[in-house]
Order: C-alpha cells, then structure tokens, then sequence
C-alpha cells in the first residue's frame, strides 16, 4: 500500500470516527435539553402550587398590613424602581454604546469597554453599599425611590452599553461606507441607518438588563429601604417585590401568611420575566422581517 492508499484509508477512518461522535452528540442533545428545562419546570411548578392557591384579586390590589394583606405597594414600587432605572441606564448605557462604537479611539473604545466589564463583575451588594454610602449619606437622599433607582441603574448599566456597543459595531461596514459617501452627517447616518439596524440587539440589551434588574434586591436593601404603600415622591422609601422574598423566605412554613406572601411575590416576578423574554422575541422577530433583505 503506498502512501497515497495510507492517506485514504486514514482519511476513511476519520470520517467514520467522526461520524459516529456526530451521531452521539445528535443523541445526547435531547437529554441535555431535558437537564436544562426540568430544573426550570420543576421550579415554576413548586411556586405555582404554592402561590395560586392563595392568589386573588385582592392580592393585586390591596396593601401589606404587617404580616398580611396583599401585594398593591410592592408591584407599584417595582415598577417605579424599574422604570427610573431603565430610563437612566438605557440613555446612558445607549449613547456610551454609540460613542464607542463610532467616534472614539480605538484606545478609548478599549478602556470603556474593559471599564464597563469590570462595573459587570462588581456584586450587586458592593453597588448597594456603594449606593447607601454615595447617595443616602454623602448626597443626603435618604432611602428613597431615587436612591434606589440610581443605585440599580448602576448595576444594569453595563448590560445595556455592551449591547448597544455590540449592535451598532455590527452594522455593515458597507453601509457606514455607503451612507457617508453620499454626503451624510455621521449623526445622519446614526439616526436614519445604523439605529434602525441595531435597534433589535439594543432593545434584546434593554429587555435583559430589565428582567436583572427586576430580581436584584442587594441594591436596594439600603438604598430604598421600606414601605408598605405606593411612594408619592421621590424621596421617599419604597417597597419591593424582592423584598418580600428576602424577608420571609427562610420563614417556617407553619407561619403562613408571611410565606405565602413570599411565594406570590416570587410568581408575579416570574410572570413579568417570562413577558419580558417573550417581548424580547415578539419584537425582535418583527424588527428583523422588516429589516430582511432591506440591508442583507
């Protein structure tokens, strides 16, 4: 056998070996998928049947009294905290993304985004204490809707500007090229090509830094502090879902009342997560059929 039949027949044999690793691989794929979901099935299941039972109306529109009452003023205050939050990362998370990805240095570009990765890795309870510190003492805010929303921006900022800086570095070059050749602005070509193109990406940044926003609760131990009732300014404490979950999660069972608050706390949490990822989707698809063969 000569060199050239040896070179085949090992060609050979590697196929088939590696055909075989592609069969296993198609095979054990389904079963990964099943260690994935169940974990997450197993957990809406067990907070379902432990908040449903209990769930009402007055759930949703009423009050906590102590120990007992509903969840009126916690929603409102997660959804204040939210929104605030939101707005201050998106703006600034959106236009840092822009900045970088189109008018600064490479070097600059490169020290913001090394600067933002670290603000990622900070824990969420050193941007509490970083919050309580700055914003409740130095600049005399008191805990209070203010503080904490500032303060959760913070910690969801970075989730927006690196998916605002990765949307718009990924426009076609060819459209940058083509846009300022004819004569436009760089704004110009911002506002009526490169946004349009990486709005979906900005707004899959912006849909996640919402739903982790949403679940944290070290940020604003310190910084929202309490409150029972809907907030009617900014500078005054308010209630939160997470909240209710830090206080009376490790609560006996035989106490009731202040567990199943936990628990309901924990469902209606994971419903709006679960609308936000959906929303990620639904929109998403709906920006890439109208944008499909218009840039591609």
């Amino acid at each position: 056998m000569n060199a050239t039949e040896d070179s085949l027949v090992g060609t050979s044999a590697r196929f088939r070996r590696r055909r075989r690793v592609d069969r296993w691989l198609g095979r054990l794929l389904p079963f990964t998928f099943l260690l994935v979901i169940l974990p997450l099935l197993d957990m809406v299941y067990w907070i379902a049947t432990r908040a449903l039972p209990t769930f009402s109306w007055a759930t949703l529109t009423t009050n906590p009294s102590g120990t007992s009452g509903g969840l009126y003023g916690p929603i409102v205050g997660s959804a204040e905290i939210l929104a605030i939050s939101t707005t201050i990362a998106a703006a600034i998370g959106i236009a840092g993304g822009i900045y970088t990805a189109e008018f600064a240095s490479e070097r600059m570009a490169a020290t913001v985004r090394f600067t933002t990765n670290l603000l990622a890795g900070v824990p969420s309870i050193v941007v509490g204490y970083f919050g309580y510190f700055a914003l409740v003492l130095y600049f005399g805010w008191g805990a209070s809707l203010i503080a904490g929303s500032v303060t959760l921006s913070i910690f969801i900022l970075p989730y927006v500007f690196r998916s605002a800086d990765l949307a718009f570095a990924s426009v076609p070059k060819d459209l940058r090229e083509a846009s300022l050749g004819m004569g436009s602005t760089r704004v110009q070509y911002i506002r009526r090509v490169a946004f349009p193109v990486a709005l979906p990406q900005v707004l899959n940044g912006v849909f996640l830094a919402m739903a982790i926003g949403l679940g944290e609760t070290a940020p604003l131990l310190y910084t929202a502090f309490w409150n029972n009732f809907p907030p009617t300014g900014l500078n005054q404490p308010v209630g939160y879902l997470t909240g209710l979950i830090w206080n009376y999660y490790d609560e006996p069972l035989s106490f009731g009342t202040e567990v199943t608050m936990a628990f309901q706390a924990a469902f209606i949490l994971m419903v709006v997560v679960i609308v936000l990822n959906l929303a990620i989707r639904i929109i998403g698809g709906i920006y890439a059929r109208r944008l499909r063969g218009l840039y591609h």
